[in-house]
């Protein structure tokens, strides 16, 4: 098994996407922050997952395409487009991907590739929120959304369990 960290927009709704992925063993949300330099901590997910059952490559193409990875706005410190990584050859593999799947976006990606430093766990009461409860408003206006998108364009890996 491998682990990667994404972070891009809020980790409710990352948490929900990579949850939704067949090969997909664990997710956990909370805040990652880098030794990439002088970074605060940013909302996040630590993707543990079987490299046999879903690749890397997948795993940013799904990630890029899920979240604005071509905005920079306002809260872009407290929702940091990264990929977080922990290895060298990890962050490799990462900024090529991220190259390959430029030619998918009008404007250019502002993803960082990032070495991954430390993480702190959300509070167990918002672990598992869509899933806990997808009736939620900010789960039907905000998560749905973006669950739609991963089903339009990666529906072959959707796990079983998540697709209704």
């Amino acid at each position: 098994m491998q682990k990667i960290g994404f972070g891009g927009s809020c980790h409710w709704c990352t948490e929900a996407i990579f949850r939704s992925l067949k090969g997909v063993m664990l997710v956990e949300q909370g805040w990652i922050s880098s030794n990439g330099g002088n970074m605060a901590p940013s909302e996040a997910v630590i993707v543990t997952y079987h490299e046999k059952e879903i690749s890397l490559q997948t795993l940013i193409a799904i990630h890029l395409h899920t979240h604005s990875c071509t905005a920079q706005h306002s809260m872009r410190e407290k929702y940091r487009s990264a990929v977080y990584t922990f290895e060298d050859a990890q962050a490799a593999e990462a900024q090529t991907t991220i190259s390959e799947i430029q030619a998918d976006f009008d404007q250019p990606i502002i993803t960082k590739v990032l070495p991954f430093q430390t993480f702190r766990l959300n509070d167990e009461t918002y672990l598992d929120y869509y899933y806990k409860d997808p009736s939620k408003p900010f789960c039907r206006n905000i998560v749905n959304p973006k669950l739609k998108e991963l089903i339009r364009r990666f529906d072959k890996h959707i796990s079983p369990e998540r697709e209704a």
